[in-house]
């Protein structure tokens, strides 16, 4: 089932590293995908072992050096708010490492997992290097920052984006899907979404749901919430007033995006 994870009263580590979100695939009853968020003040240290798992270290707001014990990026980080608009430095890290987190500036940030089955090389993804793109019209516009897309060779299944999506504008729409193994038609990824509102106060809906509705949840998903989408379409409806900003992470036995969208609603894309 799609599960809405609210955002939890903050679980300190210590005085200088706070969890928001850590969420194994056991616990979100998922195969391909987990996450970690957190909050780490100004000259914390957050320090893990990658174990079975290939990590995405994504400097959501704020500053910091991540270090896989062999090499240290430094001064990672390009905004306070993720609703600055620009992309930002990541760090890809694959099974086996040892990651080391310090904040230099207070930060918040995004471990994404999904396990793995070889060691890959650590590689910097500096925000220069993301890719940027507007898909959709009418009230269907979004804004996408590329982070880890299914070209990017550093990866062994991991896929991360960034979306803005303005006041008055759907996003993931027409409902698409990608849960079926069945290339070149459509790949099987499961996905979660982290979402922010701006103003902070504001929400977006989002339905999860299959072809035959054994699926059907339509959730009410405020600022710091994640929603997991194991199959199914997942549409976004973001009220006037409210621009908002999801990070999606991807991930299943083949690294190709390739979505199936709803025949029922595939129409409006090439209205006049």
């Amino acid at each position: 089932m799609a599960q809405l994870l609210n955002k939890p009263v903050h679980h300190p580590l210590s005085d200088d590293v706070q969890v928001i979100h850590d969420l194994k695939p056991n616990d979100i009853n998922l195969d391909y995908i987990g996450l970690k968020i957190l909050d780490i003040k100004a000259n914390g240290v957050y320090e893990e072992s990658t174990g079975d798992f290939e990590v995405c270290v994504v400097a959501l707001t704020g500053k910091i050096n991540v270090s896989d014990g062999n090499e240290t990026f430094d001064d990672l980080g390009t905004r306070d708010s993720v609703f600055e608009r620009i992309p930002t430095d990541s760090v890809y890290i694959s099974k086996n490492h040892n990651i080391k987190i310090e904040a230099t500036k207070d930060a918040r940030v995004i471990l994404c997992y999904s396990p793995a089955d070889e060691e890959r090389p650590t590689q910097l993804i500096p925000a220069s290097e993301n890719s940027v793109e507007d898909r959709g019209k009418y009230s269907n516009k979004r804004h996408v920052h590329n982070i880890l897309p299914d070209t990017h060779k550093a990866s062994e299944k991991l896929l991360v984006v960034e979306v803005y999506t303005d006041q008055g504008n759907w996003s993931s729409y027409p409902p698409h899907k990608h849960d079926q193994d069945n290339l070149p038609n459509e790949s099987l990824l499961e996905e979660t979404y982290y979402h922010e509102m701006n103003p902070s106060k504001g929400f977006v809906f989002q339905r999860v749901f299959t072809d035959d509705l054994s699926l059907d949840e339509t959730m009410t998903v405020e600022n710091g919430d994640v929603v997991v989408v194991p199959e199914g379409y997942h549409p976004v409806a973001v009220p006037d007033g409210y621009d908002g900003y999801y990070l999606n992470i991807m991930a299943g036995p083949k690294k190709v995006w390739k979505f199936y969208n709803q025949p029922d609603h595939e129409w409006i894309i090439d209205r006049k």
